[in-house]
């Protein structure tokens, strides 16, 4: 089948459902201030975005972790890991059960260590249903780092390392995981801060990551355009987790990871329009976002409308001020 074909034929299936799922969760990061994320995003309009695009949104609250009060481990660097591990089960057990709903979760956070729990809730259902999850991760830094890497012992750099099987991390879901994420179905975009262990593993790993060099040189259509190809064509289910600090930090202030030189306003849209275009989304993550440190609630405004582009808002169909 040819890819408009393809894109054709999900598009006339798309689910026209959306569960918002809160994610009040900082213990993952360097800093506090990401527990206000979830409250931001709802002051910013997100669901009345999204029910202007004629969805039918259903706001569920806040996830509360899961009780842990011992988890054993040998890396004692690991910060707030019993509060870590008991985010991870809950929002795995959420996850699971979401993604076997005729909706598209919205999972509004909080720190990229949530990611530890909804990618693997999300791994483990498409494995249930006999189908390949793919991860589209667009990040600063790969997040790719195992207990033994990580100079921080921050969990929110540790996610996909964790979704992939790598050894070396605690029991965080009280279990062995049910199924893994394979590498090769993975792909990062704006990429400019990786640490010496994690780079290692991550280009050992085979999963396609793009460095803003990469962006530079070729642009993010040339760089999406055939990991959506093959998701398309393996009739696959794509997670995309997007990261505050993905974005230029000049217009996205409101992250406690800012690196300089990350993805402009239209690279940004470009995605989530392609992302649209294509059909193929099933799960959201919003993560980092620290209203904290946001100026008069600008970032959490630009998360809601690149939200409101993934869903199939226009440039063209918004209101534009003049300064």
């Amino acid at each position: 089948m040819l890819r408009n074909e393809c894109y054709v034929r999900l598009k006339e299936c798309q689910m026209k459902q959306i569960t918002l799922l809160g994610v009040p969760m900082e213990e993952g990061a360097g800093r506090r201030g990401c527990v206000m994320g979830p409250a931001a995003y709802r002051t910013a309009g997100l669901r009345e975005e999204l029910c202007a695009l004629e969805y039918d949104v259903d706001d569920l609250g806040d996830v509360t972790p899961s009780p842990v009060t011992d988890i054993a481990t040998g890396h004692t660097h690991l910060k707030y890991l019993p509060d870590v591990a008991g985010w991870t089960r809950a929002l795995h057990a959420h996850a699971h059960t979401l993604a076997q709903k005729d909706s598209i979760p919205i999972y509004m956070g909080g720190d990229h260590a949530l990611s530890l729990g909804t990618v693997t809730g999300h791994v483990a259902a498409a494995a249930d249903l006999g189908r390949p999850q793919y991860v589209l991760w667009l990040d600063a830094h790969s997040d790719f780092n195992t207990p033994q890497t990580s100079p921080s012992g921050n969990m929110h750099g540790m996610p996909l390392a964790f979704a992939c099987g790598l050894p070396g991390f605690p029991d965080l879901l009280g279990k062995p995981l049910p199924a893994t994420l394979d590498p090769k179905k993975l792909c990062l975009l704006g990429l400019r801060s990786v640490d010496g262990g994690e780079r290692a593993l991550l280009q050992a790993s085979g999963a396609r990551a793009h460095d803003m060099r990469a962006i530079d040189e070729r642009g993010v259509a040339a760089l999406l355009s055939p990991f959506l190809d093959a998701v398309a064509r393996t009739n696959g289910l794509l997670h995309v987790s997007l990261d505050v600090d993905f974005i230029e930090p000049d217009i996205a202030p409101a992250v406690g990871t800012t690196v300089p030189g990350g993805a402009t306003f239209r690279e940004a849209h470009l995605i989530m329009e392609m992302l649209h275009d294509s059909s193929l989304l099933t799960s959201l993550d919003l993560v980092e976002l620290n209203p904290f440190l946001d100026d008069r609630g600008r970032t959490a405004r630009l998360m809601v409308d690149l939200t409101a582009s993934l869903f199939g808002r226009r440039v063209l169909d918004r209101f534009t001020s003049s300064y």
